[in-house]
């Protein structure tokens, strides 16, 4: 495996553990542990930012003039990467919803809970 295609991997890669951590912090927000959401969520963050940092090595060398050869791999990486930016975005706006649904939940009895 040649350099270029280790930086493509490395996006893919991180891409993909950003959108673990995201989900994990959507399970721990159902469960009403924000503060492991939380943490899951910087996590997630970390690895974006180091996909986003190899994409934007790329950018840089093509701007400069250099000849950036657009494999299925790279158009792969690009497609992880921005799959990854919506569902973070998306899940960030869901774990904020599962703390209003867990409290209006915790402020009813069962009954009413199960009538819901």
């Amino acid at each position: 495996m040649n350099e270029f295609e280790k930086e493509i991997i490395s996006i893919i890669t991180n891409a993909g553990d950003c959108r673990a951590h995201c989900y994990k912090a959507l399970d721990y927000a159902d469960e009403g542990e924000y503060e492991e959401a939380e943490k899951e969520m910087e996590l997630a963050n970390d690895a974006l930012g180091k996909a986003h940092v190899e994409q934007t090595q790329f950018l840089v060398k093509e701007a400069r003039g250099e000849d950036i050869k657009c494999s299925i791999l790279f158009v792969h990486a690009q497609d992880h990467l921005m799959t990854a930016i919506s569902e973070k975005n998306l899940i960030e706006r869901i774990v904020e919803l599962r703390k209003v649904v867990n409290s209006l939940l915790a402020s009813r009895s069962i009954e009413e809970v199960k009538e819901i």
